[in-house]
């Protein structure tokens, strides 16, 4: 989800007309060659980029405010795709789709025949994360794009924070979001990224604490109402802070790397409806069972509409949670 936010700082920043003088800063992102030959070839109906938020503590600050939540490259080795979101570029008419792809979704990695949870691949390179997600799903990848969690951070705070809302006082133990009262409130960096991880949501009603039983699910769709949320916030903000482009640009190409053949500023201006939420936003259906004690999704029946429509050979599918 945060990663989406990288396009979105750009296609705003060029739908004012100011991104061309920033050039220099876009060829400064960083490159990940090793998608390069596993990346679809370019298909007549649809674009997709797969958006991956990176759970990885390397370079965390022990002095962070959020630190003891989300711990040390120590307490958590290793790498894995906290979020993975699929973004549906029309070629025909330029409309923009998301799909939310469960972290949980039980598939074979790689080319082999090893099952494992969906965002475990990442732990083996960004390139067996490209063939992992476009075997199980059968749609194409035509782009990558990647932040970790010091990065989504950096981005919220450039553009002054994103503003939330939730039906009742809301809280998460495990990673510390908290809103103490109905309504919306301006997230920081910090806060926002505790609102995004968030998988045990609890809700006060009535005077109770309810947990919030949809899971990854739940999280999926409120990562995609947070995109929305921060597309009407960084429009507000560029357009009463024209002056601070460069400095959100800096924050934007500083967190992201993306694969080799992505142009930065065309992906950005094709991706401007971001900035309207004239978007539409699907969850992969799934059906979910215990396997070996172990939690796991698995694609439903109800998926393929969806994933013909994200590979160009199916209409707008009906079931849609925009």
């Amino acid at each position: 989800m945060w990663v989406l936010s990288v396009a979105l700082v750009i296609s705003l920043a060029g739908a004012l007309g100011i991104v061309r003088a920033t050039q220099a800063q876009l060829d400064d992102v960083a490159r990940v060659d090793a998608v390069t030959a596993v990346l679809s070839p370019p298909s007549g109906e649809v674009e997709n980029i797969l958006l991956v938020g990176s759970d990885s503590r390397e370079g965390a600050d022990p002095n962070d405010q959020d630190f003891a939540s989300t711990g040390s490259v120590d307490a958590t080795p290793g790498m894995r795709s906290d979020t993975l979101i699929v973004v549906r570029i029309d070629k025909a008419n330029g409309g923009v789709a998301l799909m939310s792809v469960p972290r949980d979704l039980w598939v074979k990695i790689g080319d082999g025949d090893k099952f494992a949870k969906i965002n475990a691949a990442y732990a083996n390179g960004p390139d067996v994360l490209v063939r992992t997600v476009q075997r199980a799903l059968n749609i194409p990848i035509h782009h990558y794009m990647e932040i970790n969690f010091a990065g989504f951070k950096t981005i919220v705070d450039a553009i002054g924070g994103v503003n939330v809302c939730v039906p009742h006082i809301s809280r998460d133990k495990a990673t510390g979001f908290y809103i103490g009262r109905k309504g919306c409130k301006l997230l920081d960096g910090t806060q926002s990224l505790a609102y995004a991880r968030s998988r045990y949501l609890e809700q006060k009603i009535d005077g109770k604490w309810v947990m919030d039983r949809t899971g990854d699910t739940g999280r999926g769709e409120r990562q995609r109402a947070f995109i929305s949320a921060l597309a009407k916030d960084a429009v507000r903000y560029l357009a009463q802070n024209p002056l601070k482009t460069h400095v959100v640009l800096d924050a934007v190409t500083s967190a992201m790397s993306v694969s080799a053949g992505l142009d930065v500023l065309d992906t950005g201006q094709k991706l401007r409806q971001l900035g309207t939420g004239d978007t539409l936003s699907y969850a992969l259906p799934v059906s979910s069972e215990m396997l070996n004690d172990n939690f796991i999704f698995r694609l439903s029946r109800d998926a393929s509409p969806v994933l013909a429509y994200f590979a160009g050979l199916g209409p707008v599918p009906v079931v849609e949670d925009n």
